[in-house]
């Protein structure tokens, strides 16, 4: 055990190191280019330390926008989701950058140095990404793992850790009732462990031993676990207490939050309005149908509104239950519908109901009233994600798929309420633009209904 500690305190010095590495070279291409093209012609000459002052910036700046882009995660995502995350960051350095340069400079300087140095980051960016991987799984060996489990529903997340072999490989289940002494030595024979959907009473056992004997334990959290994540340390006493408020975001933050929204409603307003037009104009060449589809939505505090899409669907064939749970091959969908849908363009009109203040850039996703009261009923705590407005994005959207269980998007909206910042948003915001190009981030119900067929023919052969 204590080799695999060493291995894993190694393997986090690496991966801290290539990051700063990557940060290094994209501030030494930046000083290049500011040094030949920005500091002689319009900024005034930096004499003994002071350009290292704007130079460290850059750097800090970098090692940011990349942790919150999660562009440094090399192995742990796939090249791709790193890359694309790594150009979204390198555009957000250089977008402060350039008005940071011009502040300085006391005038709009040309724009031309910053794309050199924006084309260079990628092509550095593309480099680090790949070697960085490479380097991982060169290191890095899968854990033997060993999946405790409580109910048929919970080796699905078998199925979901298979998709990335390279980090996870489940040897064997064992379920929690066939006794405690039987599950520590099926503990025994693995590295780490997954608990999944076990009683808490037991689940505190296997957890207890774990922390013991320094057993790397991954546990699936239940509902009340999330909420007790938001509580704050009560030290008035000598005994610690832990106080759940259950109230959602405050007042200060939802104000801070409503500004925010205006202000990128301000910003994206070109880059969207141009969207709408050549989506609007697609559509009507596609079919000569409406542009808009309307329908009602909940946001807080069970508040109905009208929300707007661009029409992916047939004229008359958009019934409410099913627009969303559409499958990839649904005949309904059109042309431009298949297209829209797969890079989400056809939710861009909600920005209308974020200036209304009906939703918010980042928040739980807009649900019908019927799909609301259906799954309140099957999980009593599903009301519980209307404490905040609802979102054009949000940790759901960013971390889940079209097919994810409404119980595991649950988790994922309470983790958002319970975690809430001004910086989460931001990051959700910039993730935002990564999930768009990951296919697995679109699938329709019928993968979710092939995930349950191996989860049945897994119990079957138990």
């Amino acid at each position: 055990m204590e080799n695999i500690t060493n291995k894993d305190n190694i393997k986090t010095f690496i991966r801290r190191a290539e990051g700063i590495i990557e940060a290094l070279l994209l501030t030494i291409v930046f000083y290049y280019i500011w040094k030949h093209f920005y500091r002689l012609s319009y900024t005034p000459p930096y004499f003994g330390r002071g350009k290292y002052i704007l130079i460290g910036v850059y750097f800090v700046l970098s090692c940011i926008v990349y942790h919150m882009c999660e562009a440094f995660m090399f192995g742990r995502l796939k090249f791709q989701e790193i890359f694309i995350s790594s150009i979204v960051a390198n555009f957000v350095i250089n977008f402060i950058t350039y008005f940071e340069v011009s502040l300085i400079s006391n005038v709009m300087v040309p724009a031309g140095p910053m794309f050199i140095i924006f084309a260079i980051d990628i092509a550095i960016s593309g480099v680090c990404c790949f070697a960085f991987t490479a380097l991982y799984h060169q290191i890095h060996v899968p854990h033997n793992m060993l999946l405790i489990y409580g109910s048929g529903n919970a080796i699905d997340l078998k199925f979901k850790m298979e998709k990335r072999q390279d980090r996870y490989t489940i040897t064997e289940m064992i379920k929690y009732d066939e006794g405690m002494r039987s599950v520590i030595e099926a503990i025994s024979r693995h590295d780490s462990c997954i608990i999944n959907d076990v009683p808490a009473v037991v689940r505190n056992d296997i957890v207890k031993y774990c922390y013991e004997k320094g057993i790397r334990t991954y546990v699936v959290p239940k509902i009340s676990d999330i909420m007790i994540q938001g509580a704050s340390d009560i030290t008035l006493f000598d005994t610690p207490l832990l106080l759940v408020k259950g109230t959602g975001i405050m007042p200060d933050q939802e104000f801070i939050k409503r500004v925010m929204d205006i202000m990128l409603c301000i910003i994206a307003l070109i880059p969207f309005l141009i969207v709408f037009v050549i989506t609007a104009i697609a559509i009507k060449l596609d079919d000569h149908g409406s542009v808009f589809f309307c329908q009602d939505r909940v946001t807080k505090n069970g508040k109905v509104f009208k929300m707007y899409k661009f029409r992916s669907m047939k004229e008359h064939n958009e019934e409410e239950e099913t627009y969303d749970g559409a499958e990839e091959n649904d005949p309904r969908i059109t042309r431009v519908g298949r297209v829209i849908r797969r890079f989400r363009i056809d939710e861009v009109p909600q920005i209308i109901n974020i200036i209304k203040g009906d939703m918010s850039w980042v928040g739980p996703r807009a649900e019908h009233t019927v799909d609301i009261e259906r799954r309140s009923k099957e999980v009593k705590e599903y009301k519980d994600r209307l404490k905040v407005k609802a979102g054009l994005t949000g940790y759901a959207q960013v971390y889940g798929k079209y097919n994810t269980s409404s119980y595991d998007k649950l988790r994922l909206d309470l983790m958002y309420i319970e975690k809430y910042s001004l910086l989460l948003d931001i990051k959700l915001i910039l993730m935002t633009i990564r999930i768009l190009f990951k296919k697995e981030s679109t699938e329709g119900m019928d993968k979710a209904r092939e995930l349950k067929e191996k989860s049945k023919k897994s119990l079957e052969n138990e």
